[in-house]
């Protein structure tokens, strides 16, 4: 018995930090982010019209963190991307939920800032495994 709780404590500390997002959630969800932000392909089609105060949003996921061209990102961001930071669903979700602190805890530094204010406090998974779906393939 005390096995069969150990191996099922193992597996709850193993399980992923964060679950796998909706995307149609995430795409109701991402009205809070199109004041800032819009997602045009490449082609220069709108999939969602949007502010230009942060970056364009399509083919984040992937890409290195601070390189989206024509947008002056913040120190701290570009240096998390030249330390290595790539986002992928679940790092984009976790920097949506509080931008400072990710950056904080990436970079190991109490000084890193992020120029996003904005913290979702729920939904920020449904609205990475959107932007992965609008994403370039």
């Amino acid at each position: 018995m005390k096995s069969l709780i150990a191996a099922v404590t193992l597996s709850l500390f193993a399980a992923p930090a964060f679950a796998a997002g909706d995307a149609a959630e995430g795409e109701k969800g991402f009205k809070k982010c199109k004041s800032c932000h819009a997602i045009v392909d490449d082609a220069g089609e709108a999939i969602v019209k949007g502010g230009k105060t942060g970056p364009n949003l399509y083919g984040v996921i992937g890409r290195t963190a601070g390189t989206s061209d024509g947008f002056k990102y913040g120190a701290d961001l570009v240096a998390a991307g030249e330390a290595g930071l790539v986002w992928d669903e679940a790092n984009l979700a976790e920097f949506s939920m509080d931008p400072k602190a990710f950056l904080q805890a990436y970079l190991d530094s109490t000084s890193a800032k992020s120029k996003m204010s904005f913290k979702m406090k729920k939904g920020a998974e449904d609205v990475s495994a959107y932007l992965a779906s609008v994403g370039a393939q």
